[in-house]
This record gives C-alpha cells, structure tokens and sequence, in this order.
C-alpha cells in the first residue's frame, strides 16, 4: 500500500481497523492435507473431502450425521485423526462404530475431537503456557483432552490416558480450524 493510501485511510479513522486487521493471522496460505489444498474459503466438510489422508474420518462424519453440523458456521476446532490413526485402533473397531446401531457412540467419539472455538496453534500454545505446561480442554462432547507442549509441537491426552500428536497444526477453515492428529482420541 501506498503511504498516500495510508494517510488517506487514517483520515478516515481506518488505520486503527487496519492495524486490528493486520495482527489476525493470515489465512492466505493454504495448507496441504491428504495431497489437496485445504482451502480457508471453504468449511470443514469441504476441505475434508478433498483429504485422501481422512477417508475414514469423512465416512465416520456422514455415518454419525454431523455433517450438517461441521458445515455450520462454528467456529469449531477440529483435531482430525487421519487413517492411520483410525487403522491403529483394535481390529474391528471402525466398522463396529460405523454401524448404524452404534451412532450414539460414533457421535460421541467424533464430537471429542471437536472444540467450540477457533483454536489455533498460537492459542493452544499460550493456554499451554499459562497453564504452566498443561492446558485442558473441553470437548463439545463434554469430556476433556489435556494439552501439553511436545517439543515445538502439541501433544494431546485423553481421558483413557491414549495420545496423540498434531502433525500438522493450523489448517484454516471458513468456520473454524484443523489440526492433523495421528492418532484417536477416546471419551471414558
């Protein structure tokens, strides 16, 4: 921009709105996930879709009927657990959770990966700190995970002492954000 633009913005009692606009993080920077760009312009669904990486989570979104809710305009934080993650689990889990009969259970399981709230990296980082190396957070599930600084990433605890790491933190979303866990969180 132009010192003439900025002048002329300050006389119209902007700068202080520029300023503001200019400390929110950029959003610009489209991150790669599953081998496609998620998009900050579109919203979870949309992205998720799109994640060769998150097939199961996608299924398991559509089976527990949360699709509506995740295109919501939140703004929601969503650790996403890739394929692997879903692989890990005992033989059998996936396709016993994906089973109409178990939709309760599947949506409980989805919804503790879910934060209200837009939390990125920045924000964890720092409920981290000021929790002097831990933060707890509330799942909209009603359970908590427990946060903790793993080097210079987050690790992730949940209530059956299970872990996962962010592997790729800071996906923006038009409704919120997601980071890329490597594992499955679990509810009591």
């Amino acid at each position: 921009m132009t010192l003439r633009f900025h002048a002329r913005l300050a006389s119209l009692g902007l700068a202080a709105a520029l300023a503001a606009a200019a400390a929110v993080p950029s959003m610009a920077a489209d991150v790669m996930v599953g081998g496609a760009p998620m998009l900050a312009s579109k919203d979870i669904i949309d992205n998720a879709v799109n994640s060769k990486d998150h097939t199961t989570l996608v299924a398991a979104v559509k089976a527990a009927g949360l699709v509506d809710t995740l295109k919501g305009p939140g703004p929601f934080t969503v650790f996403a657990p890739t394929n692997a993650a879903f692989a890990a689990l005992p033989a059998g889990t996936v396709d016993n959770l994906l089973k109409p009969e178990n939709k309760a259970t599947l949506t409980t399981v989805l919804t503790y990966h879910v934060v209200a709230g837009k939390w990125d990296a920045a924000a964890l980082s720092k409920m981290i700190a000021d929790g002097k190396g831990m933060a707890s957070i509330k799942t909209v599930a009603g359970g908590t995970l427990t946060a903790k600084a793993s080097g210079k990433a987050i690790m992730l605890t949940d209530e059956k002492g299970g872990t996962a790491n962010v592997t790729i933190a800071d996906v923006y979303q038009s409704n919120g954000v997601i980071h890329v866990v490597d594992k499955v969180l679990l509810p009591k």
